[in-house]
């Protein structure tokens, strides 16, 4: 997993042709004129999900991982926790292999996630999204999935 600031989105771009596809649509759109909804980048390979919801309490927030894509998660406006932790013996609660997703049972380590914040998350890394500061907030949030 990376977290990291935008800005040094370049230094993540030798990762993978595709990831690097990925952080360039990061850069160069203008959220605010993109509307809520999924975007080609190439094809299946890389796209993006332009989403906007309200963070919510940790014990509603599920821990998920997915064994095809790996995720781009930047915020673009807003802020939540985002808990992390690595696969390992985790027990999968439920699990679905065409939409490339499995919801866990564990535990994760809390990390903000501010408005330029972006995270990597690879097939080994559980990620669990939209927990709530300290109360309700909105959060604006592309994903863009990697076909790993």
């Amino acid at each position: 997993m990376i977290i990291d600031t935008i800005e040094n989105s370049k230094r993540y771009a030798s990762i993978s042709e595709r990831i690097a596809l990925g952080l360039e649509y990061i850069n160069n759109s203008d959220f605010s004129k993109i509307e809520l909804g999924t975007y080609q980048i190439e094809g299946d390979d890389v796209f993006a999900m332009i989403q906007e919801y309200e963070t919510k309490p940790l014990k509603s927030c599920k821990l998920e991982g997915h064994t095809k894509y790996i995720d781009i998660q930047y915020i673009i406006s807003g802020e939540e926790h985002i808990g992390l932790v690595s696969k390992g013996t985790q027990k999968i609660l439920t699990k679905n292999d065409e939409d490339d997703y499995a919801f866990y049972e564990g535990e994760s380590t809390l990390f903000k996630f501010k408005t330029g914040t972006f995270g990597i998350f690879f097939p080994n890394d559980l990620h669990q999204p939209c927990v709530g500061l300290n109360q309700s907030s909105t959060v604006r949030k592309v994903v863009v999935k990697v076909r790993s």
